[in-house]
This record gives structure tokens, sequence and C-alpha cells, in this order.
């Protein structure tokens, strides 16, 4: 059952249509990167959030359960995970693991096993 992990939750402040790309991203304990790619499908929701020099400019691939609070005016997200959380995820590949829904229900397993913050 990691299907509502691919939502936006209600309280979270997202606006449907609003674009993330550019966002910071802070976790529970800290500043982790930038939106590099969000997608706001129903029931699919993600953002890829490069890192930069946190973890040796890696990209992760984080569902939108994932998020906390949305701050539309300073262009920050704030998530439910600590930086050990997201470092521990599954490794993360653009070109392969984008698209990949075998990928996709491994990170979802992951992040619905851990508890929300």
């Amino acid at each position: 059952m990691t299907e509502n992990v691919w939502t936006h939750g209600t309280e979270s402040g997202y606006a449907t249509g609003t674009d993330l790309t550019g966002y910071r991203v802070e976790a529970i304990d800290g500043h982790i990167g930038k939106i590099d790619k969000h997608t706001a499908e129903a029931g699919a929701s993600f953002i890829v959030v490069d890192t930069g020099v946190w973890i040796f400019g890696k990209e992760i691939l984080l569902p939108a359960g994932t998020i906390s609070s949305v701050d539309i005016p300073n262009e920050t997200v704030f998530l439910n995970r600590t930086k050990d959380d997201v470092k521990g995820a599954p490794e993360f590949h653009r070109e392969t693991h984008l698209d990949d829904s075998d990928y996709r229900e491994t990170v979802g397993t992951y992040y619905a096993g851990l508890v929300i913050r």
C-alpha cells in the first residue's frame, strides 16, 4: 500500500497546478537541495531533487507524500523526513528510473515504511 505516498497531503499547502521546479528543499534537519523536476500526476506525484554538494551532486526522487508543507512565497518545500531518511532511499538514476514502475514501487515501499515526523 504505497499509493498514498505519491499524493500531496491536503495539509501540505500544495496548490494544484503550482510548479515546484526550482524550489529549495528542507528536510527536518536541514537543507538538501533544489527541485529539478516536479510532476503532479494524480496518485503518482513526485519531485526530483538535485542535492548539489550535500551528497556529491546526486539526484533523488521523493514521493509527494514526503512533503509536509509548501511555502509558495519563499519557494521552499519542507519534508517530513530527515536527511538520513533521504540518504537511505534507493539510489536514483534519472536515465533508468524516471519512468520505471518497479523503481517507484521500491521507493514507495521504502518511504511508506518510515515514520512520518
